[in-house]
């Protein structure tokens, strides 16, 4: 069975009260329309709207009869009266140019090229009376769209979700961010997010109570979490049996999602980003240091390592060998390192390399440097050759003030993360 479960990011739903807008004598907005982008000269079309919006011209619908598919403007206008003194929310979102006053006083405003969802609160009176205006244009060559709504919100009761599910032993949760909360420039404000930039790294919180509802219920959760960026899955590490980094997978993704849930393909991705456990883990923004930052400065353990990444089988890395003990700054080498399939099924396993200057106090912990795909069928053991040219033992010099290779020793990493646990160190000697 399929069911929405929650919101991405709103921990409440909004109930709504656009039945009690009224503009001219009846229920809804008045909308009027223009076909140029100032709302200048008259007006093509009035007509009401009884249903909160969600108007596209997707498909060249209009948004009203005679309403051209571009260069098109409008204004949408009603009169609220509060039912109760509290908190109530609009929710917005447009693609164009978007303008909402309250009694004359603008609340938001902004241009966009694609609808991305909005939420202002007001306090309103109760009895009190409130104009609501919508000031609207299409812009550009963009698709038209415009959705708006209005209400009090209340709390999510998960008790009719787990009721759906009974008898249901296993939980696909796919959750995770959206690209219509984070990105560059955003008119977005919601806990945790703000203006396309977030504000903390948690899964939103909706989600996580979502989540911890379905393993009190006694169900095993696998977890398919989308986002561009990492996310501080603490929590969901208590909560979900598995969890299924998807990231943003485009048209296909559900697909690739499909085939590892289900075992058709066996797993290899690696994470190419520290999934820190919190903010706590981070540096404050405006501190442009690198201490502790990134797999290459950390000293803590974040939840899930630069590198990491499992597999339906399980690999061995034996010990490595290098082709010369030593070399002159400039001169290559090759790193040989043999990988075991010790489980059942046919994989792939990715061997990275990772490089650490000794007895450099103020260089990175360690830095990849190479990495190889190794595909070893079960019970086999390959022999996986990584070449290290000279530039891989690169590191930022002081007395030169730049990027050099210098005599010394250096400490060659290699495993299947960038966690100490699982690599293996040799050294190699570099000379003048």
């Amino acid at each position: 069975m399929y069911d929405i479960a929650c919101d991405l990011v709103e921990n409440k739903v909004t109930q709504s009260y656009f039945s009690y807008a009224v503009a001219d004598g009846q229920k809804g907005f008045k909308a009027t329309y223009w076909n140029n982008r100032e709302r200048s000269d008259e007006p093509v079309t009035t007509v009401q709207i009884t249903n909160p919006f969600k108007i596209t011209t997707a498909g060249n619908h209009e948004f009203a009869s005679g309403v051209k598919l571009e260069g098109f403007s409008a204004r949408y206008e009603t009169e609220f009266t509060a039912p109760a003194t509290e908190e109530i929310v609009f929710k917005s979102g447009a693609t164009g140019y978007f303008e909402l006053f309250v009694n004359g006083q603008s609340l938001t405003r902004y241009n966009n090229w694609r609808t991305l969802p909005s939420r202002i609160a007001y306090t309103v009176e109760m009895g009190k009376t409130y104009k609501i205006e919508i000031r609207y244009a299409q812009l550009n060559n963009w698709q038209a769209n415009l959705e708006f709504d209005f209400g009090k919100e209340v709390a999510i009761d998960f008790n009719n979700l787990i009721r759906k599910l009974e008898g249901i032993d296993v939980v696909i949760f796919a959750g995770g961010l959206s690209t219509q909360l984070e990105g560059e420039e955003m008119p977005v404000n919601y806990p945790g997010f703000k203006g396309g930039d977030r504000t903390d790294i948690q899964l939103p919180e909706v989600q996580r109570h979502c989540l911890q509802a379905l393993k009190a219920a006694g169900k095993k959760v696998i977890f398919v979490n989308c986002s561009g960026s990492a996310i501080g899955l603490v929590p969901e590490t208590e909560s979900c049996e598995a969890i299924l980094q998807a990231w943003y997978g485009g048209e296909s993704g559900g697909q690739a999602v499909a085939d590892v849930l289900f075992g058709d393909y066996n797993p290899s991705g690696k994470l190419p980003v520290t999934f820190y456990k919190d903010t706590t883990q981070l540096a404050d923004f405006e501190d442009y240091s690198m201490k502790g930052r990134t797999y290459r400065y950390m000293t803590t353990d974040p939840l899930f390592q630069f590198g990491f990444g499992l597999s339906y089988t399980r690999f061995k890395i034996g010990e490595a060998s290098l082709d010369k003990i030593s070399i002159k700054a400039g001169e290559e080498l090759n790193l040989t390192i043999p990988v075991t399939n010790t489980g059942n099924r046919n994989g792939v396993e990715i061997v990275q390399v990772y490089i650490k200057k000794t007895n450099d106090p103020d260089g990175p912990v360690k830095t990849l440097r190479g990495y190889k795909r190794a595909a070893v069928d079960s019970g086999k053991t390959t022999a996986v050759t990584i070449p290290l040219n000279s530039s891989a033992f690169e590191f930022y010099d002081a007395t030169q003030l730049k990027m050099a290779v210098t005599p010394g020793e250096y400490e060659i990493w290699y495993g299947n993360s960038s966690a100490i646990a699982d690599l293996k160190k040799i050294t190699l000697l570099i000379k003048n």
